[in-house]
């Protein structure tokens, strides 16, 4: 996704597949401090994260990579996740 937006205009945007399916919302967002760049969208605020049991199970099922992202405008529209063979669900 070309050009630039403020972290400040994602808070709350709804976030939708290119294929209609509604994920959340953004609570927060994950940055890459080194390359500068927002690595992934939460759909929960990150100190829920942080204080759940099993972290790295939550954040997969409550985030969203950033590099899915298509649009930002009034929603954010991303790509659908792409499921590896033999996955369930």
């Amino acid at each position: 996704m070309a050009g630039s937006i403020w972290l400040s205009e994602i808070y709350g945007k709804e976030i939708i597949t290119n294929g209609g399916r509604k994920l959340g919302k953004v609570e927060d967002l994950i940055v890459d401090f080194e390359s500068g760049k927002v690595s992934s969208v939460l759909l929960v605020n990150a100190d829920e994260l942080i204080r759940s049991e099993n972290t790295a199970r939550q954040l997969a099922k409550n985030s969203v990579k950033y590099e899915r992202v298509r649009n930002v405008d009034h929603t954010i529209i991303v790509s659908e996740e792409l499921r590896p063979p033999n996955s369930s669900n």
